[in-house]
């Protein structure tokens, strides 16, 4: 138990992480704030998460390596969980968060490989900056206020999750002209229409 709460406690850190690195580029890009976020509720981009749970699950273990082994790892690591990322929100929503074809080297415009460099070097300073702080979450574990907090944060992402993936699927049934099948279809046809999904998930395109 021990052991999911530190890899929740992980995805949580690098989701938020991810958001604050996507709203810095976004203004950079843009020269105003935008909203990146990859689920309904809360700055949480999941893609960073993941990348962050699979960093410490296996980076972790060569942490004593040297840079240059740290580096090339991540790397791969991060271009298949970002391919991967892409391609299933492609199948599953009909959109795609990112599109890396006007880039040289990009695989299927689902990575590239300087986002591949970038994934390298979020490895990297991810042993030497995250780890360590990482592993003091053990300290806490046998507090209850942290037991509490964590339990209640588990139950509200995976509430997110879970609605920001039936927002997802009925936004793609309405492209396809589907009509709401009950209440629930309902429910998101009125609270999450394709104009609030637009303004929420504003670099995502339908494909």
């Amino acid at each position: 138990m021990k052991k999911v709460v530190k890899l929740f406690w992980v995805f949580l850190i690098g989701s938020i992480i991810g958001y604050v690195l996507e709203m810095i580029v976004g203004l950079v890009q843009n020269g105003h704030f935008v909203s990146r976020q990859g689920l309904l509720i809360g700055p949480f981009i999941q893609v960073y998460g993941l990348g962050l749970v699979t960093y410490y699950l296996v980076i972790s273990k060569i942490k004593n390596k040297n840079n240059i082994k740290i580096f090339v790892l991540s790397m791969i690591l991060g271009g298949i969980i970002e391919y991967l990322f892409s391609y299933f929100q492609e199948k599953l929503f009909g959109t795609i968060s990112w599109d890396y074809t006007n880039l040289p080297f990009n695989l299927n415009g689902r990575t590239s490989l300087l986002h591949c460099l970038y994934w390298g070097t979020g490895g990297v300073l991810f042993v030497k900056f995250i780890l360590p702080h990482i592993d003091k979450l053990d300290n806490y574990y046998n507090y209850n206020s942290f037991k509490i907090i964590t339990m209640f944060l588990i139950a509200f992402i995976s509430f997110d999750i879970i609605i920001s993936s039936f927002a997802g699927i009925r936004h793609l049934e309405r492209r396809k002209n589907i009509p709401p099948k009950g209440s629930l279809d309902s429910f998101f046809d009125t609270h999450y229409p394709d104009t609030k999904l637009k303004e929420i998930y504003s670099n995502a395109k339908e494909v």
